[in-house]
């Protein structure tokens, strides 16, 4: 009977103190998007979508409200929406910035394509959010110095901070204060920005809340490889949410976990974090979540999705019959990074220039487009539509048919090589450099020459080659296709190459 009532009262204060929650303990998850330009799906609507996104947002605010959702930066450009007008006005992020807000975006960083936009732009998108934005690093050069951005209300100009803090706060009343820094990466020369060091200003943020906070994430836009230079030097911050790769990764330096998503929320970067507040020690466990057609739409963004939709496919209906209508299968992915597009051939810039020749019946010895022209910042892989050629080429143009002496070719040519990282870098097609020699359909450029030859319009107008300008003595004759031609608009040219494939 002892036996049985020892066992009983041992059964009893086992099950009892199971059930009691640890008070040193909370969790929380963190949901991280980086290098969004797309509020839509993309690939023919296989993946993306912030509609779908904000499903799995709801859904994790329902599992735990102490839920943040965060951008690791570049949301604002590039974007096919963005170059459109609206009331007379280019758009420029002001989508983003009306689907973010719906969604209740806890905290963004800058990315490098944030500075994209003129300082007057930026300005109104800053005004119009309603979530923090954070970087230690980037700084508004003013008359006398410089300062912190700002959002500017009612007359008051509301500067921005280097840092964020978050208080959760668990069922059984434990608290703890989570603290983000940021940094961006200087590749975006504006006058109206200016870039201290990044590694300073990371460490200098670090050391100013780490003693108010019980625990420091990072939330930044840079290269892995300074992602990786910020662990070394704050060993203690358990994760890193980082942007510009537009690949999904998962690293370790250290202790350290850095994460980065696909672009355009192709996937979703789900954090569920336990923090012992005894051991100050915070568990991350870490889940790539894809973003496909299986997720359904939440309806209140869904809305707002689909009316800057139903203005993107009435622009482009005006070129495009069917914008949707799957044209071609990309697999291998065509390349259409920044980075690689100005300062290396990519395939996404040979089918281009192809497709420029093939806008005149290949009559031409060689097709130019500068790296510039091509905006998306992106792979594209998968089903190509009408909208993703859009998306690469927003600003659309004519394809001119050029007599031009081989002397200014060449020059033109060895231009576009020397402006490799800029946006002057030349895509070609049947033109090669070999050695020192320019082969033009595979024979050696005769300077004396008279070649005929695909030109974007916007390289004749000198702004990315001074002198390339049709004024030029050498250049002898400029065919400006006519509306109902192929040529009229690259877009379609490209279009309509893919569908002969």
């Amino acid at each position: 009977m002892k036996n049985s009532k020892f066992l009983f009262l041992f059964t009893f204060l086992i099950s009892f103190f199971s059930c009691v929650k640890n008070d040193d303990k909370i969790d929380f998850t963190l949901m991280q998007l980086n290098d969004v330009y797309e509020i839509a799906p993309i690939q023919g609507g296989e993946f993306g979508g912030l509609a779908r996104v904000e499903t799995l947002h709801q859904q994790s605010l329902q599992e735990n409200k102490n839920t943040l959702l965060v951008m690791a930066g570049d949301f604002l450009n590039p974007s096919l929406l963005g170059t459109l007008k609206v009331d007379n006005e280019r758009v420029y992020g002001r989508q983003m910035i009306e689907v973010m807000n719906a969604m209740k975006f806890d905290v963004v960083a800058f990315g490098n394509h944030e500075f994209d936009l003129s300082q007057n732009d930026l300005q109104k998108r800053l005004n119009e959010s309603h979530f923090p934005w954070i970087s230690s690093n980037v700084k508004l050069v003013s008359e006398k110095d410089t300062i912190s951005f700002y959002k500017e209300k009612n007359g008051v100009k509301e500067p921005l901070q280097d840092t964020f803090i978050k208080q959760f706060e668990d069922a059984d009343g434990t608290k703890i204060k989570v603290g983000f820094i940021s940094v961006c990466i200087p590749s975006n020369p504006k006058e109206y920005v200016y870039y201290e060091n990044m590694f300073d200003k990371v460490r200098a943020s670090y050391n100013a809340i780490k003693d108010s906070v019980d625990v420091v994430f990072g939330l930044t836009h840079v290269k892995i490889v300074n992602d990786k230079r910020i662990a070394k030097l704050l060993p203690n911050i358990p994760l890193i949410m980082g942007g510009h790769e537009h690949t999904n990764s998962s690293e370790k330096v250290g202790n350290v976990l850095i994460t980065k998503a696909d672009a355009n929320a192709k996937s979703l970067y789900v954090h569920r974090i336990s923090f012992d507040k005894k051991t100050k020690r915070a568990t991350v466990v870490s889940q790539l979540k894809e973003i496909n057609k299986g997720i359904k739409d939440d309806e209140k963004v869904g809305k707002i999705v689909a009316k800057w939709q139903t203005i993107l496919t009435d622009n482009i209906k005006k070129i495009i019959d069917n914008p949707n209508e799957i044209i071609f299968k990309a697999n291998p992915g065509l390349d259409g990074r920044d980075t690689p597009i100005r300062s290396e051939q990519t395939n996404l810039g040979v089918l281009i220039t192809k497709s420029m020749s093939f806008s005149f019946d290949d009559e031409v010895d060689c097709a130019l487009v500068n790296g510039g022209s091509i905006r998306i910042d992106d792979v594209l892989l998968g089903n190509i539509t009408p909208v993703d050629i859009f998306r690469v080429l927003p600003y659309g143009g004519a394809i001119l048919k050029v007599q031009i002496k081989g002397r200014l070719l060449k020059r033109v040519l060895d231009y576009g090589v020397l402006a490799a990282g800029t946006g002057a870098y030349l895509q070609r097609f049947n033109t090669e450099k070999v050695g020192e020699q320019w082969l033009i359909k595979g024979k050696t450029l005769d300077i004396q020459k008279t070649y005929t030859v695909a030109f974007s319009d916007y390289l004749l107008k000198g702004f990315d080659i001074p002198f390339l300008t049709d004024e030029h003595k050498e250049v002898l004759s400029v065919y400006h296709p006519k509306e109902n031609e192929l040529a009229f608009d690259i877009r379609k040219a490209v279009v309509a190459y893919l569908k002969k494939q």
